[in-house]
């Protein structure tokens, strides 16, 4: 089996339309359809809840790939066996979201492939440094899924849907812990090594502007998926860090309007 493998070559059926996180941010900052349709204003409550789901199944895909990525990329000489294990156990658990996702998409009507995969988790596993890797994955990207999760399960409670709540409720615990041992093996791999951990950081921050989502996750009335303070705080985020990120989402907000009075939208 070939190491760090490309976000291209990753196995996919001709149900799924596959772009590239550059693709991602290209649609965001010119406001292209995908990422327009997303305003909780333009489309109905449902149509957001479908969206949403399956977004978050081709992510639990691209999670389950980027934690066996890490598991099997780099030997002991490089990370702590138990980190190899905690990838292992997070394997398992991306598994279970996928087949749990796949459900809720049937149970929402929603079919796989309805929307577009965009490769942005699986790429932010594919940096050289593993510790990188746990920063841009497990703290930035598996604490969106904290944002998301708690969003849908409130998303289930206004629609009455107990399947739905049920199911992200569940898988909102999960993404807890994955947090937990992103923001563990951090402190201990880079103990000796402050300059090593303050690199890792600031690619954190450039994957959470990355996922601002355009300003549409954050703390204002506004915003179309609410950051889950006590979630974060449950899994290890300090009270700086939540603002740090609520910070970064409204200056991608205030960027996008001026962006948008610009051009006219």
């Amino acid at each position: 089996m070939r190491k760090n493998i490309d976000a291209g070559e990753l196995a996919r059926d001709s149900r799924f339309e596959r772009r590239s996180a550059v693709e991602r941010v290209s649609d965001i900052r010119n406001f292209n359809t995908e990422t327009r349709r997303m305003d909780s204003q333009a489309i109905d409550l449902e149509e957001r809840a479908r969206r949403q789901m399956h977004g978050i199944f081709v992510g639990e895909i691209q999670a389950l790939e980027g934690a066996g990525r890490t598991a099997f990329d780099f030997g002991t000489d490089e990370v702590p066996f138990e980190l190899k294990l905690d990838m292992a156990r997070q394997c398992w658990d991306e598994a279970r979201h996928c087949e749990i996702a796949v459900v809720l998409n049937e149970h929402m009507g929603c079919e796989i492939g309805e929307h577009t995969e965009f490769t942005t988790l699986f790429e932010a596993a594919c940096h050289d440094d593993p510790v990188f890797r746990l920063c841009g994955v497990n703290r930035a990207l598996e604490g969106l899924a904290i944002d998301v999760f708690s969003n849908m399960r409130d998303l289930g409670e206004d629609m009455a849907d107990p399947v739905m709540y049920f199911c992200e409720d569940w898988m909102l615990a999960d993404e807890v812990t994955h947090v937990k041992m992103g923001s563990r093996w951090l402190r201990e791999v880079t103990e000796d090594d402050p300059d090593r951990r303050a690199a890792a950081l600031e690619f954190q921050k450039i994957v959470d502007r990355v996922f601002s989502l355009g300003g549409q996750r954050g703390e204002t009335p506004e915003s179309a998926i609410k950051l889950a303070r006590q979630f974060r705080e449950m899994a290890g985020f300090t009270t700086d860090e939540i603002d740090e990120i609520a910070d970064i989402a409204a200056d991608e907000a205030k960027r996008l309007a001026e962006m948008r009075e610009a051009v006219g939208i």
